[in-house]
C-alpha cells in the first residue's frame, strides 16, 4: 500500500511539473512554438516520452493545463469573495481580485489566453466554449441582478454589463504584451470605479 501511494505522489508532481513547464513554454514563447521538446526541456526531462507517459497526446496536457489555471482562479476568487455584504462591494472585489490575480500570474494568464485563441481539440471542441461563457458571465450577472433587487444598481441589461466587465479584464493579458510596465493596481482601481459609475443606482 505505503509503495503505492509513494507512486501516486510522484506521479502527481511529475504532472504537476510537466503542467508548470507547459505553461512557462506557451506563455513565453507562444502556443504554436511550445512543442513537447520544448516543453521537456523547461520541465528538466530527459525525453519527450516523459510527457507522453503522464499525458494521453497534447489535448490530454493541454486540458490539465486549463484546469490548474482555472482550479487556482477559483480558489483566489473564492476566498476573496467570501463576506461581501453588498453588491456594490462585491463588484469592486471581484474585478480588483481578479485584476489582482493576473497582476501575480502573468505567466498563467497568459498561456490561457494563447490556447483559448489558438489551440482546437481534436474531436473539434473549442479550448473556450459556450458553456465556459456562461459560467463566467452568470457570475457578475448574479452580482448584477442582485445590486439590482437591492437597489443598489440602476436598471440595465445584466447580460451586456457582465461581458463589458469581464472584457475589460479578459483583455489584459494581451495589453501586458504591448504594455508590459502596465500599473495593474491602478488599473483595477480605475475599472472598479468605472464599473460602479456604470452601475450604479442614483442617489
Amino acid at each position: 500500500m505505503r509503495v503505492n501511494e509513494d507512486r501516486s505522489v510522484t506521479t502527481a508532481a511529475r504532472r504537476s511539473q510537466i503542467v508548470a513547464a507547459t505553461i512557462e513554454a506557451i506563455a513565453e514563447l507562444g502556443y504554436r512554438q511550445a512543442s513537447f521538446a520544448r516543453i521537456a526541456e523547461r520541465a528538466g526531462l530527459s525525453s519527450t516520452r516523459l510527457i507522453s507517459y503522464h499525458f494521453d497526446g497534447k489535448d490530454d496536457l493541454i486540458r490539465a493545463v486549463v484546469a490548474d489555471v482555472y482550479t487556482r482562479i477559483g480558489g483566489f476568487m473564492t476566498q476573496r469573495m467570501a463576506g461581501c455584504r453588498d453588491a456594490r462591494t462585491a463588484l469592486r472585489t471581484y474585478i480588483t481580485s481578479l485584476v489582482g490575480f493576473i497582476a501575480a500570474n502573468r505567466a498563467p494568464m497568459q498561456a490561457l489566453s494563447s490556447i483559448f485563441l489558438e489551440h482546437r481539440f481534436e474531436d473539434g471542441e473549442s479550448s473556450y466554449d459556450s458553456s465556459d461563457e456562461r459560467d463566467v458571465l452568470g457570475h457578475i450577472e448574479a452580482i448584477l441582478r442582485g445590486g439590482q433587487g437591492s437597489g443598489e444598481f440602476r436598471a440595465f441589461d445584466t447580460f451586456v454589463m457582465a461581458a463589458a466587465i469581464q472584457r475589460s479584464i479578459d483583455g489584459l493579458p494581451f495589453l501586458l504584451q504591448t504594455r508590459p510596465d502596465l500599473d495593474l493596481d491602478l488599473t483595477a482601481r480605475e475599472l472598479a470605479t468605472l464599473f460602479d459609475h456604470a452601475t450604479r443606482a442614483e442617489a
